[in-house]
């Protein structure tokens, strides 16, 4: 897969900057997957267990809070109220 920029952000700062070949999230219509070259979008987020797919292919599982998700420019960019990396 390709990679993307991706950065999360909550209030207590950037939880994570880099590169990203897939994101997924519960956005206000249902799931939703961000990969490498998504059209222009923007979403509010519902609190859900989401997933990151790194660029070397490791996957990582999150408790993921409310939020906003926009992408542009092969840059997404998740603020989330909480963001926590289920293996921490």
């Amino acid at each position: 897969m390709k990679n993307y920029h991706l950065i999360i952000s909550t209030p207590e700062g950037n939880v994570f900057d880099g590169d990203a070949a897939m994101l997924t999230v519960r956005g206000s219509e249902g799931d939703l997957a961000i990969l490498a070259g998504h059209v222009p979008f923007i979403t509010a987020v519902k609190e859900c267990e989401g997933s990151i797919v790194f660029s070397d292919n490791t996957e990582r599982q999150a408790k993921i809070g409310g939020g906003i998700l926009t992408v542009s420019n092969n840059v997404t960019t998740l603020l989330t109220s909480s963001f926590n990396f289920k293996d921490q």
